[in-house]
């Protein structure tokens, strides 16, 4: 079973395509493209940590999409996400949401927003909602940010993201 990361697919959104110049030329695209994606990379027995703002579609359509995409669902809850709630998502698709930051694994602090991590701290943290703002590097030896635009709009293997803060890599895949 392997482990994946992803967050701000805000899936049905026409606004952040134009927002965050995603390369898409509609909103279908987009979904499509991303649904596409991950199931290409993630398998039915994989875990994905969506660390926030999932859709502004309806429940009825949210329930659609999160049906499509394969693997085990735990979403950590964004700004976007709080028109429902976390039973709410649950019953929308996924198999577990959380309204705060989860520890994962005694060292990774899942969040929505970037923490603050210092060098002096036995953590590190994955987080989304910056998407490309240049402000936050992709990865650091603490840290690393899963916005879709950052990672090829394709969930992130767990093991490629710490390897790549193991080696303090800054860019693409």
């Amino acid at each position: 079973m392997k482990v994946f990361m992803i967050s701000d697919t805000h899936f049905g959104d026409e606004r952040i395509l134009r927002y965050e110049n995603r390369p898409f030329s509609s909103v279908e695209e987009m979904d499509k493209a991303i649904i596409e994606n991950w199931n290409q990379v993630v398998g039915e027995e994989d875990t994905v940590f969506h660390l926030g703002d999932v859709s502004s579609y309806d429940p009825e359509r949210n329930k659609e999409i999160l049906s499509s995409l394969h693997g085990k669902k735990i979403l950590v809850m964004g700004n976007h996400d709080q028109n429902y709630t976390p039973r709410q998502w649950e019953e929308m698709g996924f198999d577990q949401a959380i309204n705060y930051p989860i520890l994962f694994r005694e060292f990774f602090i899942l969040s929505h927003t970037p923490m603050y991590i210092c060098t002096n701290m036995p953590y590190a943290n994955f987080y989304g909602h910056v998407h490309a703002n240049p402000s936050y590097r992709n990865v650091s030896k603490q840290s690393a940010c899963v916005c879709v635009e950052r990672i090829h709009y394709t969930p992130i293997e767990i093991e490629e993201l710490t390897y790549k803060m193991r080696q303090n890599q800054i860019g693409d895949k």
